[in-house]
Parts: C-alpha cells; structure tokens; sequence
C-alpha cells in the first residue's frame, strides 16, 4: 500500500526504498523509512493518513533505537496529531499502550497466541518481562484456572499493566509486579513454582536465564527469547547460547522447537527456543 502511495511522491530511482509495510499499534501507524527518503516523509506520512482515516489518526516513525533498560523507542510525528497512548485490540483482548513510555509491538501477535496454545489449565506462570501484559493477559483470557505472575521493571509499564488487567478482567489470573525480575522472583519467594517461564525480551534474557531455572517446578518449560543473525543454524545457535549455563546449573534440558520471529534490522532477527528442563 505504502509503494503505491508513494508513486505520485518520490521519484521513480527511489520507491525500491519505500517500505514495503507498517506496524500498527491502536490508531497509530508506525512507518521505519530509511535516510534516502529523509526529504519525503511528511508527504508520504500525509497519504497514508488520508489513506487509512478514520482507523488511524496518527502517522510516526521511530528516531532511536530501544533505550535500556525498557527497550523504549523514540518518536517523530509525521501526519496527524494526538497523543502516544492509544488502545490496541487484539484477539479479543484491549491492551492500553503509551508508545513513548514502553515497549509494545503488534508484531507479537502469533507469537503471543503460539504460546498460549501450549498451556495447559492450571499452569502456574512466571513472566519475567511482562511490559504492559499481552502475553500475561492473553493467556489468563484462553486458558482456564491458571495464574500467571507479570513482572516488569518499568514503571510506566506496570502502570498500564494494571489498568490492561482490569480492563480485560482477569483480576483473579494475573498479578503484576515492579521490579527487576531476578529480585521480584527473590522477594515475593516464586522460586520452584512455575510450570513456565516467559522470557520475551531478547536483549536482556541471557542474563537471566539462571534466575528462570530457579522459578520453575522439578520439571517445566522456559521459553527464550534472543538475538541472531537470520543466515545462522537457529536451533544450533540457541543452543550454543544456553548450554553453558545450563550445564553449570547441572539440569536436563533440551530445546523441543526454535524459530525465527521476526526482522528487527539488517542481518538482525528475534528467535525463540521452547526449552523442556528437568531438574
């Protein structure tokens, strides 16, 4: 769509630059254009606009990268105007989000119904970077009986997660803590109480792995999010990645599936290892 657009905008020697799709979060597109159509954003901004009204009312693109430790972007305006926050619907879940203030992608969406569709009822769930709670609150919608503990460092992200919690009504499924996750997991004693560990931040899960082992049950899942590059043997990598630490930890694991989530830039991929251990 945003090719088309672009036909009567940029000059022909340029258009194999436009991006090829979107991200939309709420009534906010999301466009990443590179540096060689600096000079065309606020035209091309405007069309998509006039395109898509009234489902979107804003048009941005993203000016850094995630900052640490809350992976949060920052933002241009391009068309439209407004504020940051909107109300994202998904799979029959609304999530509230503040793009300027945390981390969340509508581009986790199969992924977010992938994991569900492996739970069980009456799993006992650990979160470990729950942002504003899709993955939690998906699941505590799906599944019956079970609890899930949704732990996030930010503040801005816990905020919302109670809000998300209430709106979506599972109030009695899902508990959401500030924190860091390995001194939440310590002080609120989840140790040996998890069937599953959700570890959905790829930059900083390696470093928490060990903390992860400690949350599960005598037997249970971790799934693990981390970064690679998309050429590479992916389950081969992942399990480079982990054995070590595993090995340290003196546990029985092995990775039951791997994939590929998405694109986040050149030579740049999110992977996902589903990993059985056995203490």
């Amino acid at each position: 769509m945003l090719r088309k657009l672009a036909e009567d905008i940029v000059p022909a020697e340029l258009i194999k630059y436009v991006p090829k799709g979107f991200e939309v979060i709420g009534d906010i597109a999301i466009v990443n254009l590179p540096r060689e159509l600096e000079d065309y954003r606020f035209k091309l901004a405007e069309a998509l606009l006039s395109h898509l009204k009234p489902r979107i009312r804003l048009v941005v693109r993203r000016t850094s990268p995630a900052r640490d430790p809350n992976r949060v972007h920052s933002y241009e305006i391009l068309a439209g105007n407004g504020e940051l926050e909107t109300i994202h619907r998904e799979g029959g879940c609304v999530f509230k989000v503040d793009i300027s203030k945390v981390f969340f992608t509508s581009r986790l969406q199969y992924e977010r119904f992938r994991i569900t569709s492996m739970v069980k009822p009456g799993e006992v769930i650990v979160n470990m970077f729950a942002g504003v709670g899709p993955f939690s609150i998906v699941i505590a919608k799906r599944v019956p009986n079970v609890k899930v503990y949704s732990i996030d460092i930010n503040p801005d992200a816990y905020r919302l997660m109670i809000e998300n919690v209430k709106l979506n009504h599972v109030e009695d499924k899902v508990i959401p803590l500030l924190g860091d996750a390995s001194q939440v997991i310590e002080s609120h004693n989840l140790k040996y109480i998890a069937n599953r560990v959700l570890m959905p931040s790829p930059e900083h899960a390696i470093n928490y792995l060990a903390k992860a082992v400690e949350t599960l049950k005598a037997e249970g899942y971790i799934h693990y999010y981390d970064v690679a590059h998309p050429k590479t043997d992916i389950k081969k990598y992942l399990e480079n990645r982990v054995s070590r630490i595993f090995d340290e930890l003196g546990v029985k694991w092995s990775i039951t599936s791997s994939r590929i989530i998405r694109s986040v830039a050149p030579l740049r991929v999110y992977a996902c290892a589903d990993i059985l251990i056995v203490k």
